[in-house]
């Protein structure tokens, strides 16, 4: 932007229409000195101008497309007069744009309604894989300029427990900016807002706009919660022109009162797609230390699969904290398989490839299958509606435990014939 249009702009903006002018009365803060982040120091000036100080570690590159980005978002929401101190270390516009925004609602709260962004189209998800779910900080654009790399099957961004109460303002815009601006490839993004009773409905009122694939809910304890919830996305979806019921929600129960309500609470929407199980929270709940061993947990783990499975919606575990013991990962992942879960949280990307490969059914197991299929199939031609197969019987449930691992087997070709292409239509490029 050229010096001649910031003083057109300031020309409109101050004598021009002098209705649109606003002047900064008080310092606001946004942003962090961090990697790929920006710290904005909004500040009255005794000048009738914008004065930008910055000091960046991009200054010779990117410094006047700085300067001149912060000039022109101020004017255009009529912010003429104002001093903003700047520490820049590569953030992108995105960043600059949601620490900009940040500052400015703390200054004035109505901006929210001002601001506006493009929006993506939502991609239309093709399976329901659901195996890994990764932890983002919602206050670190640094972590989630690079999510979609990681090959997480859900990613979220997390407005909760990875933002300290003093940041949830400023995590809020960044994620809804990086929902409009960020390619998370193929994976699924939803949000981890905060409760309801620390700015949880702001959080949803803000992040909607920008099409998150699902909401996630903390420490939900009953059906309620989950209504109001629901209540709330159809408010802001009817607000916004979003079709009703396109917004998911992921409930997360951590606390006893949430598991002995486990089944209302899968229940409770038809906007519910999977439960999940968050194992720090309930412990610290129930007053117990969280063992390697996990004794402690069993009941509460079986009774939010059984849950889920008596709601016909997916189910998803805790996470594995030690991202450095990938054995003890690895069988305890193996244990949750074999209890029903459909996949678990992830804190660390090299988490990812050793719990997507646990719940690939093995060639053996698709072999056995199909042969549990097909003699059964014979059986049913018999009049039979029991079969043998290796000295054991056959039956419906048996069968149907067949069929669902060749169609998970199914849905593993497809994913990997699809990967293939996208990494020769890379190379093509």
């Amino acid at each position: 932007m050229s010096n001649n249009t910031i003083f057109f702009l300031t020309y409109n903006l101050i004598g021009g229409n002098k209705t649109n002018k606003m002047e900064i009365t008080k310092s606001f803060v946004a942003g962090k000195k961090d990697k790929a982040d920006i710290e904005i120091n909004l500040k009255p000036s005794k000048n009738e101008s914008i004065e930008v100080t910055l000091e960046s570690s991009v200054e010779r590159l990117f410094g006047n497309h700085i300067r001149d980005y912060i000039k022109e978002y101020l004017l255009r929401y009529g912010i003429a007069f104002c001093e903003i101190e700047v520490v820049d270390d590569g953030a992108l516009d995105f960043v600059i744009k949601s620490r900009l925004e940040a500052a400015l609602f703390k200054f004035n709260s109505p901006f929210l309604d001002r601001f506006n962004f493009g929006k993506k189209d939502k991609k239309q998800k093709t399976d329901d894989f659901r195996r890994t779910r990764l932890y983002l900080p919602g206050n670190n654009p640094y972590l989630m300029e690079g999510g979609g790399l990681f090959g997480a099957d859900v990613i979220i961004l997390d407005l909760e427990d990875a933002v300290s109460q003093k940041e949830k303002i400023d995590a809020r815009f960044l994620v809804r900016n990086a929902l409009s601006v960020l390619d998370f490839g193929e994976s699924e993004v939803i949000v981890r807002i905060n409760p309801f009773s620390n700015g949880g409905e702001d959080d949803v009122k803000t992040i909607l706009l920008a099409l998150p694939d699902a909401i996630m809910l903390p420490k939900t304890g009953s059906a309620r919660d989950v209504m109001k919830l629901d209540k709330l996305l159809e408010e802001t979806e009817n607000k916004n022109n979003i079709p009703i019921g396109d917004t998911k929600i992921f409930p997360l129960i951590e606390t006893a009162e949430g598991v002995l309500n486990a089944y209302e609470i899968a229940k409770a929407s038809t906007r519910n797609v999977m439960l999940t199980f968050g194992a720090e929270d309930f412990t610290a709940d129930i007053g117990v230390k969280k063992s390697k061993e996990g004794k402690e947990l069993f009941f509460a783990k079986s009774q939010i699969v059984l849950a889920a499975r008596a709601a016909g919606i997916q189910v998803s575990d805790t996470v594995y904290s030690d991202f450095e013991d990938i054995e003890g990962l690895i069988l305890d992942t193996e244990a949750s398989k074999s209890i029903g879960f459909d996949g678990r949280g992830v804190i660390h990307p090299l988490q990812i490839e050793h719990i997507h490969n646990i719940y690939k059914p093995s060639e053996e197991e698709i072999e056995y299958a199909r042969k549990v299929v097909a003699a059964l199939g014979e059986a049913k031609e018999r009049g039979s509606g029991v079969a043998s197969l290796e000295r054991k019987m056959i039956d419906a449930p048996v069968a149907e435990r067949a069929r669902r691992v060749i169609q998970l087997a199914e849905k593993y070709k497809r994913r990997e014939s699809k990967d293939k292409l996208k990494v020769k239509s890379k190379k093509l490029k």
